[in-house]
């Protein structure tokens, strides 16, 4: 699968990314989509949910070849974590 060139600056990505998660993708989330992982086209709003970060983006770019993906982690401010976990994170 070839990649998409960027369209936007990494900044701007993030911004859009962001924006469109919180006020579109996770009212649609439910308790149980905890810890799945979200890919969603940053233009269309279009989104995947699973478990495999590969298969979820995979099933996304299938349905949206030229798609801005932008990946989140249900509960999470971050896609993964390296080192040690605080749980004073969780709560924030």
């Amino acid at each position: 699968m070839a990649g998409t060139k960027p369209r936007y600056s990494k900044e701007e990505f993030a911004r859009r990314g962001d924006k469109i998660y919180e006020k579109a993708i996770r009212a649609t989330l439910s308790a149980k989509d905890k810890d799945r992982l979200v890919a969603f086209d940053i233009e269309t709003g279009e989104y995947e949910i699973g478990d495999d970060e590969i298969d979820v983006v995979h099933r996304h770019r299938a349905r949206i070849p030229e798609a801005q993906t932008w990946l989140v982690r249900v509960g999470s401010r971050y896609v993964h974590r390296f080192g040690r976990h605080d749980l004073r994170c969780e709560s924030q």
